[in-house]
């Protein structure tokens, strides 16, 4: 597993973190916060996924 899949897997994990503790304390701006990192890990672990394709 290369960094960028590592670190988009935490993203990820981050991601999800901060949206639930948005929607548990009814902060939207933390829960729009999360959707984003989910989105950012995404991404990144995509590029890892290439990356590995092509090595």
């Amino acid at each position: 597993m290369n960094k960028d899949k590592l670190k988009g897997s935490m993203d990820q994990v981050k991601g999800e973190a901060k949206e639930q503790w948005g929607k548990l304390t009814d902060d939207r701006s933390t829960e729009a916060e999360g959707k984003w990192d989910k989105a950012k890990g995404k991404l990144r672990e995509g590029v890892g996924k290439v990356k590995d394709k092509l090595d």
